[in-house]
């Protein structure tokens, strides 16, 4: 109860999350536009569901955080849905993304960051998909929701060999449906998922044993690398019930090399002791984009999430969450401007690559602001 009226007080956060451009949107996209769509998931029954009520994190029917997230009040939606209506143009850049053809080979620790939150990490011989999304639109519906704002880099067919797929959570734009049915015909490796993910997955044709579910502090070893669910501060939802499946950070340790995945998420205590546990990483992955006033609690913004990578003990940083689907009411290039400052004053090293380009963590390129000529 105590955990409840936290909720109700204080500055509101979203109500299910952003989306077309703003909180309202968010929230529209997570209402699905074609009811019978399977796009939506599945939840979970019988055992599997059974599995999540002896989890810590769950309580009283729903996944919680560590430190309570609050939701956006219904009385500011129509301010909302005005605001996304204005300055439309500052909120899309004003020529096309340069986009890279991904280069592979080599050994060491590469990250090649595809747009958004989609990545792939090499490291210790092995690959790592992360967050994987192809689609046109980060939506139940192939008509309405966010749009690409630039091509993906590379096919999903063209993708090397991929040893393990990794989801920090269920919204659209981490979780897409039409990716994970070809990825499922067009790669051998198993998903690793947080706990209730794996419904949808199943409903979508993954085989179960190719689902690893994961709660909090729980650890899977897939192809000689280590894969930690840590905590992470947000939610889930895609129909109209909400936290009905868990979210997560993630830690990827190898034999001799480490990344942190920070998800989606706000700021919180808890990075500092997944740093103390687990750190330092070598490169970090963490979100600084689709952040607002009216969500603080949910999405970071760029200056936390450079706090972030310092908690975490992090090497290299390289922010992700931002430039190809426009999820919220800043400037399309506000969150790279504000990372690389902060992350000058903190004396962080940091990589902001174009889409498809392979940052080598070991020699990583100089900012060079190339976004800021299409701003």
């Amino acid at each position: 109860m105590a955990e409840q009226a936290e909720e109700r007080r204080g500055r509101k956060g979203p109500l299910v999350a952003l989306g077309l451009a703003g909180a309202l949107a968010w929230a529209a996209r997570d209402v699905p536009l074609q009811m019978g769509s399977r796009k939506i998931g599945d939840r979970a029954d019988g055992e599997r569901a059974e599995r999540y009520e002896r989890s810590p994190q769950f309580s009283m029917g729903k996944f919680r955080n560590t430190v309570p997230a609050t939701m956006i009040a219904a009385s500011s939606m129509p301010r909302l849905l005005a605001a996304t209506l204005t300055d439309r143009d500052r909120r899309h850049p004003h020529g096309p993304i340069p986009v890279v053809t991904p280069e592979t080979g080599g050994d060491g620790l590469y990250v090649t960051w595809f747009g958004h939150s989609s990545a792939l990490i090499e490291l210790d011989g092995r690959r790592v998909l992360v967050d994987p999304v192809w689609s046109e639109r980060c939506s139940p519906s192939r008509l309405a929701g966010p749009k690409r704002l630039h091509e993906p880099p590379v096919a999903l067919r063209e993708l090397p060999p991929i040893d393990a797929i990794l989801i920090s959570h269920d919204h659209y734009d981490h979780l897409d449906m039409p990716t994970i049915r070809n990825l499922v015909d067009l790669q051998a490796a198993p998903f690793l998922v947080p706990l209730g993910v794996g419904a949808h997955l199943e409903r979508w044709g993954v085989p179960a044993t190719r689902i690893i579910e994961l709660d909090w502090n729980e650890r899977s070893t897939v192809a000689g690398i280590e894969f930690i669910a840590t905590a992470a501060r947000h939610f889930s939802g895609r129909g109209f019930t909400r936290d009905e499946t868990l979210w997560t950070s993630w830690v990827i340790a190898g034999p001799t090399r480490k990344a942190f995945y920070s998800g989606d998420t706000g700021y919180f205590p808890g990075f500092k002791e997944i740093g103390e546990e687990h750190g330092p990483f070598d490169v970090t992955l963490v979100q600084v984009g689709a952040y607002g006033d009216q969500w603080p609690d949910i999405h970071m913004v760029p200056e936390d999430g450079v706090a972030t990578h310092v908690d975490v003990r992090g090497g290299l940083m390289i922010p992700v969450h931002w430039a190809t689907f426009n999820l919220a009411l800043h400037d399309w290039s506000e969150p790279a401007d504000r990372a690389w400052r902060e992350a000058k004053a903190r004396d962080v090293s940091l990589a902001i690559p174009r889409p498809g380009e392979r940052v080598d963590v070991d020699n990583p390129p100089s900012v060079d602001g190339w976004w800021q000529a299409i701003a």
